[in-house]
């Protein structure tokens, strides 16, 4: 698949939705290429007999982005799957910080076309809004904060356990 013929955001909408996952992948290590980063796509850690898989490990200037890349299907996104994909992204970057004693950005890069969230300190990033988030961390320095941006609902402050059936659509809404 040649992305460089992407021009549009209706262009990169309508790849994205289009690609299977592993092209989803490849995609999101494209628009880090695009920034001058140097992309690993689909790379797997090993230490003492532990395995975790990374999508998209993005490096540059020290500093290193470890990418997890959900293409679910449909339009309607699931709280819960959301932060479960948050909490087991979390334990990889841990694991991987642990391994190469360097620390990481852990990112979350879906289909969903709304605003970049946050969910424990980890950005959740629509594929559509990716360039402009990266462009956003350039100009900080030192340690990253995604203060600026939104929060997923949390069980207190939007939907709830009792809530999970509810979809990020419709909190959204």
């Amino acid at each position: 698949m040649n992305f460089e013929e992407i021009g549009t955001i209706d262009d990169l909408e309508r790849v994205s939705a289009e690609v299977i996952w592993q092209h989803f992948e490849r995609l999101t290590g494209f628009i880090f290429e695009k920034n001058d980063f140097s992309v690993s796509v689909n790379i797997v850690k090993t230490s003492r007999r532990q395995r975790r898989q990374y999508d998209v490990i993005a490096r540059r200037n020290g500093r290193t982005f470890l990418v997890e890349c959900k293409k679910w299907a449909g339009n309607r996104y699931r709280l819960s799957a959301l932060k479960k994909a948050v909490g087991q992204h979390r334990e990889r970057t841990a694991f991987y910080e642990n391994l190469t004693e360097e620390p990481a950005v852990p990112v979350v890069v879906t289909l969903i076309e709304e605003t970049v969230l946050v969910h424990e300190g980890v950005p959740l990033v629509p594929i559509t809004r990716l360039d402009a988030f990266i462009r956003e961390l350039d100009c900080q320095e030192g340690e990253f904060s995604f203060s600026g941006f939104e929060e997923l609902p949390d069980d207190e402050g939007g939907l709830g356990e009792d809530q999970d059936e509810e979809d990020l659509a419709s909190w959204m809404e």
